[in-house]
């Protein structure tokens, strides 16, 4: 045993739960006994790849130059009753060995947080959620943060934390002992931010399609769902990419809160370290249930999730299986998603707008005027019947996106850029910020309005009475659609300027219920 072996040595790193940390305290005793065989425990609810961290750690030290004799080496990870998973704990365990035997030159070491993964050599891997971690640090008032150099640009996004980036476990110890051989990483999140929102789509790339980009602006004003109709060919994928650009830019608390998601899910660019563009989210039509929620033995964010505070684009929209669409009817209600599992139940952020592109037939001819249909009125109800009536309730806008015409394809006149869309967007969008923060609601857009604010809010005249009556009646719209229609109207009036709902917003809103007419049977 060496000289002055302390025995007992504690340092401190962190669990990720959900998409919020929890801080560890990593206690490691060893005996002052040699032994034939090495006895290594880790206690405190480990997974696989905790308890694997022995082979790791010890081959770790040794390559570093540290050969650790064999003898009892007991590592808790408290508080016990948190699961621990992953392999960010290498790095704090191999630190509390070292220390117990006498390798470090502090007796502990409380103001600082480890975390990472240590390949057999001694060097320092990534992470997930780095990011929660240092949000945790934060709250906790750790004052340093020692992470691998490829998380280091997430975590240091958070400020009153010193972020210093290590490429090895000699280095770690080095820092520790002398203070000395690693710069401490500062950010200018606002100039990242920043730097970060540049689109290489534009709104001026698309021809034609007049209906549907006032039907997206609307969209993006009011925060509603939308499903485009139309034949293959039209643009419905190419608009719906553009989504983002007329999308209100991130606040940074946005940005921060979405990056997290990104950082636990494993799927974070490492050279940005910061999410700065609303997310667009395009999965396939194979996906699983737990694809588009999110689950596993441990849960983790799925598509729903990684679209918090963006897109989410689903393409083939009757081609997803029922039950995986349907299951999306919680997230689109309460912008959250609630994983159960046996031993643990978890809560995971997931409000986003919908977007959602199908043909209007099994061929997708349908009412074209160059392709004939050869579907049957019942083929094309069954087709359209695969969207499930609740899900379809929670869409407020339905639009036709009809195949573009050879005049509009080639025509030299540019569209209007994107740019020029988000100025009228982000007006409309804080008219509706200060009409709500006025009355102190959580409401943030038009699509959120309960039935109680749409009362408030939407007040009919006569004439717009009239109007919505006479639709009701005549296009057989249901009584959900009432509402849909009000909402969006309010949105069409707040692009105006307008503070009162008039007829021409009532009769804009209507068009955009195509789904609800009598025009698909």
């Amino acid at each position: 045993m060496p000289t002055g072996a302390l025995l007992l040595y504690k340092t401190l790193s962190a669990a990720v739960y959900g998409i919020d940390a929890n801080i560890i305290e990593v206690e490691v005793d060893v005996s002052g006994m040699k032994m034939q065989e090495d006895h290594f425990h880790t206690v405190g609810l480990p997974d696989a790849a905790v308890r694997e961290s022995r082979d790791r750690v010890r081959s770790a030290l040794k390559n570093c130059g540290y050969d650790i004799p064999p003898t009892q080496i007991t590592i808790n990870l408290a508080p016990a009753d948190i699961r621990k998973e992953g392999s960010g704990f290498d790095l704090p365990m191999a630190l509390g060995i070292l220390g117990a035997y006498g390798g470090l030159n502090k007796k502990e070491v409380p103001d600082a947080l480890f975390v990472g993964e240590l390949s057999l050599d001694g060097r320092v891997r990534g992470v997930r959620g780095a990011l929660p971690i240092a949000i945790e640090a934060r709250r906790t008032k750790v004052k340093r943060l020692v992470v691998p150099e490829v998380n280091a640009r997430e975590a240091a996004m958070v400020g009153d934390v010193e972020v210093y980036p290590v490429k090895s476990l000699l280095e770690v110890i080095h820092l520790i002992n002398s203070g000395n051989g690693v710069s401490r990483l500062q950010v200018d999140t606002g100039q990242l931010l920043n730097e970060a929102q540049q689109f290489h789509v534009d709104f001026k790339d698309v021809r034609g399609q007049q209906t549907a980009k006032r039907a997206l602006e609307v969209a993006c004003a009011g925060g509603h769902n939308i499903l485009m109709i139309g034949p293959p060919g039209s643009g419905k994928t190419m608009l719906a990419k553009r989504m983002p650009t007329i999308l209100p830019p991130f606040t940074f608390e946005e940005a921060l809160e979405t990056t997290k998601i990104h950082s636990v899910a494993g799927v974070l660019d490492a050279r940005a370290g910061l999410v700065g563009l609303r997310p667009f989210r395009a999965p396939h039509h194979t996906i699983s249930d737990a694809g588009l929620i999110g689950g596993g033995a441990i849960p983790r964010p799925g598509e729903v999730s990684l679209a918090h505070n963006g897109v989410l684009f689903l393409d083939e929209f009757p081609e997803f299986p029922r039950n995986v669409l349907d299951v999306m009817r919680q997230p689109l209600e309460d912008g959250t998603v609630c994983i159960a599992r046996a031993a643990m139940s978890l809560t995971f952020p997931a409000r986003f707008m919908l977007a959602a592109a199908m043909n209007p037939c099994p061929c997708g001819f349908h009412n074209d005027r160059t392709r004939e249909c050869h579907c049957t009125p019942p083929m094309i109800q069954r087709y359209i019947s695969k969207i499930s009536g609740p899900l379809l309730d929670r869409i407020d806008i339905h639009i036709d996106v009809p195949a573009v015409n050879y005049k509009e394809l080639r025509s030299t006149k540019e569209a209007e850029s994107s740019a020029s869309i988000l100025e009228r967007v982000v007006r409309a969008r804080d008219v509706q910020l200060k009409r709500f923060s006025a009355g102190r609601e959580k409401v943030y857009c038009n699509a959120q309005m309960p039935t109680q604010l749409i009362r408030k809010f939407c007040e009919l005249s006569a004439d717009c009475e009239r109007l919505l009556e006479r639709a009701m009646a005549q296009q057989g719209l249901s009584a959900r659609a009432h509402d849909r229609i009000l909402k969006v109207a309010r949105t069409v009036a707040d692009l105006d300027g307008i503070p009162q709902l008039e007829p021409k917003h009532i009769a804009e809103a209507i068009q955009y219920r195509t789904l609800d007419r009598t025009y698909w049977v």
